[in-house]
């Protein structure tokens, strides 16, 4: 029996309370209904204090890593003073998130990067961030977090592996983020923008491991549109071949 791909997902801390009294860890299901679909399973990790050996190990249990969307990557990570409207820094998450981003990449391990998953790749990798783009004149729908959500059209690079994979070259996006990128990390180049400006998606410049980071939240509606359920299936595709190629 061929065994299905086994990808990281980045969890959360959650609160004490219900159902546990003690805290938790976790991931909004719909990203692990999304690799399901796309014939992987998930497996949400715990953020915790690590260095790049003990991050290199946890990984090498798994075919690829999924960064998930969540709160704001503290803007002290790329030399920036704190705008007002960002919320929810975790210095731990921001830590572990970014090893795991920068091992992955060494290592090969296919990479998934969604919404602050983006955000967090680009720091990771020497890029800043636009600390909240909400008010800016004539900016596109990009909804706002713990508000509301956004359908904001996307133009894709013809020639991207982003354009490749949701075999399209624009998109209706589902998004809900009041940052984006603004100086891309290095080796990183945009393939997916909004009318305004905003960089949408990005992948690494010389193809090398498969990296794709999209700014929207295609797992909110992959179960019904097949061109966001693409991406999941792309991945999933590139986790497969990693996999087999290392067991080789």
């Amino acid at each position: 029996m061929t065994m299905r791909p086994l990808v990281a997902v980045t969890g959360r801390p959650t609160a004490a309370g219900r159902p546990w009294r003690l805290p938790g860890v976790g991931s909004q299901v719909n990203y692990l209904e999304a690799l399901e679909r796309a014939g992987a399973l998930g497996a949400v990790l715990q953020p915790v204090a690590v260095d790049e050996d003990d991050m290199a190990e946890r990984l090498s249990r798994f075919d690829g890593l999924l960064l998930i969307g969540g709160a704001d990557v503290d803007p002290e990570l790329y030399g920036q003073e704190r705008h007002p409207s960002v919320y929810g820094e975790n210095p731990e998450v921001d830590h572990f998130e970014m090893v795991a981003c920068q091992v992955a990449l060494a290592a090969g391990v296919p990479v998934l990067a969604i919404c602050r998953g983006m955000q967090v790749l680009n720091v990771a990798l020497g890029g800043t961030l636009h600390q909240h783009i909400t008010d800016w004149p004539e900016g596109c729908d990009h909804g706002e977090p713990g508000v509301s959500g956004g359908r904001a059209r996307v133009d894709v690079q013809p020639s991207s592996l982003l354009a490749a994979v949701m075999g399209t070259t624009e998109a209706n996006t589902s998004c809900f983020h009041h940052q984006a990128l603004d100086a891309l990390g290095q080796g990183l180049v945009a393939s997916a923008w909004t009318a305004d400006g905003i960089v949408e998606a990005v992948e690494l410049e010389d193809r090398g491991p498969w990296l794709l980071a999209v700014q929207w939240h295609p797992e909110t509606v992959a179960a019904s549109e097949p061109e966001h359920q693409a991406i999941f299936n792309g991945f999933v595709a590139a986790c497969e071949t990693y996999r087999d190629h290392e067991q080789a």
